[in-house]
């Protein structure tokens, strides 16, 4: 049996009456802590994960919960209000010049440091947290820049590898409110949510001030609002389709976007693509006179053993081969994602082309022995095991179902989807469906949610009906989930799989006590 307890029908549902008494917030909030837009009801959700939390354990340091004083959870609250008011993440007018003229009053807080700019379909952010472990390992303080979040707004920006206070979060979007105002008063369009968050995170890099920035794209590349820097390093991670009715409906389109992070005479780090995909990218270096290393030649996984808690990798780098490297994180993707984030760090100090010696062997190691990333293969509940992951296309659900199949001995898996209705749901639903017992379709608080019974008619012809539960409420979801993963005398062999959405993991993380 699950330990959710059952609910008495006599009962009002606990769950409601907290949502009830705190539905005073301001109705601003409803869309201000959102993972790819800005977010849902935040007493809803917050309500939530008071009555779910069940064997959850304390929340993890890298994913802020809300602040503790009440005057700083006001201050931060007021910013994500002012912050939802602006143009979302999926609203776009395809153009630096906004971001451009914020950094010119700001005084081009973005070039007082070097930077390694990260863009690709999939596996950015965990590249960038392998990046920032191994540079801040090497004793340089570091900036990184990634989107969306998990949980907390204040998630995005890092320094010395852990997000900024909320107090500080507050304080830079302050010092530069007035610079805020004075460009949307002079450009056609307003500055948008993402751009804003830019320009917060380039002005609080400068002020630290750090030693490198690591920035991931927020979608393609040439006219992200992130690319107002000149990367000394370009990473490029694989590319596939996704936003294909922004970017393009084959990857070489899409390349043909990403690969405007390349500048002139930078290093380019090249992950395994489409041969569409490289074409494009070589193409783009060789018009910068940029220099090119790439996954399988230059450098790549040499071999990797499954091991407890995560993987034991070789690796070949761009100044020899690094063996005996623990990865605290699952699947073959992510090994891969470790060597691009190594080669990246060696080219950033010069190895293979200044410097002929390899990175210290032990300081390597260390590094990649810390990282962690929220919300991608995640454990956070046990009897069951319930995990998380934020793959939401199909190239990324197919890499988390082969990742689950190594590392995780289900007896039996039950999936908790939650989709937005923006992406090739049908895709992601086919990817999972040969792992998935059965699926519970649900959907996440956001506005961009695809509609469960929506989502549940596409899963039935994916599954067969009889492989289909439809709850729409997440905190429901996850206990039919649990409930049916602890049938038929399963219990020590069987596991739940959360995934669909970056807010949909955010949400049940909360549910589930983790934050």
């Amino acid at each position: 049996m699950s330990d959710l307890p059952p609910r008495d029908p006599n009962e009002s549902d606990p769950f409601e009456q907290i949502v009830e008494a705190e539905t005073d917030l301001p109705q601003a909030l409803d869309s201000a802590r959102a993972g790819e837009t800005p977010t849902p009801d935040l007493a809803l959700i917050e309500a939530g994960s008071r009555t779910l939390r069940t064997q959850g354990g304390p929340p993890q340091a890298d994913v802020p919960t809300r602040p503790e004083d009440p005057e700083v959870d006001r201050a931060l609250r007021e910013v994500e209000a002012e912050l939802a008011t602006r143009w979302g993440e999926t609203k776009l007018e395809p153009s630096v010049s906004r971001i451009s003229a914020l950094m010119d009053v700001l005084g081009e807080p973005q070039r007082s440091y070097p930077s390694i700019h990260i863009t690709g379909t999939n596996g950015k952010t965990s590249t960038a947290r392998m990046i920032e472990a191994l540079l801040g390992a090497f004793e340089l303080r570091t900036g990184r820049y990634t989107s969306p979040h998990v949980q907390s707004i204040t998630e995005r920006i890092s320094l010395d590898g852990a997000p900024i206070s909320a107090e500080r979060f507050v304080e830079t979007y302050q010092d530069i409110k007035s610079y805020i105002e004075m460009v949307d008063a002079s450009q056609e369009y307003r500055l948008s949510f993402f751009e804003v968050l830019t320009g917060m995170a380039y002005a609080a890099f400068a002020d630290a001030p750090v030693d490198v920035a690591v920035v991931e794209v927020g979608m393609g590349g040439s006219w992200d609002a992130t690319n107002v820097i000149d990367g000394d390093v370009a990473v490029v991670t694989p590319i596939d389709l996704d936003h294909t009715d922004r970017l393009g409906s084959t990857p070489g389109e899409i390349a043909g976007e990403k690969a405007g992070i390349i500048k002139q005479d930078s290093t380019v780090i090249l992950a395994q693509q489409p041969v569409d995909a490289a074409q494009v990218l070589l193409k783009k270096a060789v018009e910068v006179d940029a220099t090119v290393a790439r996954e399988g030649l230059e450098f790549g996984v040499v071999s990797r053993h499954v091991a407890v808690g995560g993987q034991l990798l070789t690796l070949r780098g761009l100044g020899g081969e690094y063996d005996e490297v623990y990865l605290p994180l699952h699947g073959a993707y992510q090994a891969h994602n470790a060597a691009v984030a190594l080669a990246a760090v060696e080219a950033f100090f010069g190895v293979g082309s200044q410097r002929p010696e390899p990175l210290d062997i032990d300081t390597v190691r260390k590094a990649f022995a810390s990282v962690s990333s929220p919300g991608r293969l995640e454990v956070v509940r046990r009897s069951p095991t319930v995990v998380l992951d934020a793959a939401h296309n199909p190239a990324g659900a197919r890499a988390t179902a082969e990742a689950v199949s190594e590392a995780f001995d289900f007896s039996r898996l039950i999936g908790v989807v939650g989709a937005s209705g923006d992406k090739n749901v049908r895709g992601l639903l086919e990817a999972f469906e040969p792992i998935f017992a059965e699926v519970v379709v649900t959907q996440n608080s956001s506005h961009r949610a695809m509609d469960a019974d929506e989502l549940a008619a596409i899963a039935v012809e994916v599954f067969g009906e009889d492989r289909v539960q439809v709850e729409p409420r997440l905190p429901d979801a996850l206990e039919a989930a649990i409930t049916l993963a602890e049938e038929e005398g399963e219990y020590a062999g069987a596991g739940v799989l959360v995934t669909g959405s970056v807010i949909t993991v955010g949400e049940a993380r909360l549910l589930l006590g983790k934050g």
